[in-house]
């Protein structure tokens, strides 16, 4: 698992450093908020939701003129859910019961972007923004709910859109579908679960 996430991430960083000969790369920190959540292959129990949180650096790199470029990040992040274990007897008989399940990751955010500058000067206080592509998770610990066993890292898929003001501060909001598992029941191990995220993200830019 850990060795297909490096793989994509060392492609990404490379054609990153060979674009910004012709494109200035910069910096900045983000932070926000998320709802997490849980999809689980089989609909054996009740998942809630729950709100988590994401903060970090992130960078930026777009071509002059066309308004297309990369951003990258290095974040923590929290993906989780409130599963209700207690309502099935396998579980329940163990002691399980509503279950908050927390995963802490390292996250790092590889997004194809097009941001709106062609705007007659306008841009220069606000630009419109649509992003989309990978994220890759690496589990860095998570929560003490030894019905688990869990993967090690995983695959997400984000779409967004936002807004960059004053070319300092940026404003998104995107969803992020996990597209490999993160988790598995240590019993009935088929019942796995994908993560699935809305995340609202505040970002400066030096």
């Amino acid at each position: 698992m850990i060795k297909k996430i490096f793989a994509p991430i060392l492609v990404m960083v490379i054609l990153c450093g060979a674009v910004s000969a012709e494109a200035r790369m910069r910096w900045g920190v983000t932070v926000g908020p998320s709802v997490s959540t849980l999809k689980f292959k089989q609909n054996l129990v009740d998942v809630k939701q729950v709100l988590t949180y994401t903060g970090g650096v992130t960078g930026e790199v777009i071509f002059p003129g066309i308004g297309i470029g990369v951003d990258i990040g290095l974040l923590y992040d929290q993906q989780g859910a409130l599963v209700d274990l207690g309502s099935k007897l396998v579980w329940s008989s163990l002691g399980y019961g509503n279950e908050h399940v927390y995963i802490h990751n390292l996250k790092i955010p590889v997004h194809l972007r097009w941001k709106y500058t062609n705007l007659n000067g306008i841009e220069e206080k606000i630009a419109p923004i649509i992003y989309g592509g990978p994220e890759f998770d690496i589990q860095i610990g998570h929560g003490h709910c030894d019905a688990f066993k869990y993967s090690g890292g995983d695959l997400g898929l984000t779409v967004g859109i936002g807004a960059e003001l004053w070319r300092k501060w940026q404003i998104t909001a995107g969803y992020t579908w996990g597209m490999t598992y993160v988790l598995k029941t240590k019993l009935l191990d088929q019942f796995s679960a994908q993560s699935r995220q809305w995340t609202v993200r505040l970002s400066y830019y030096f």
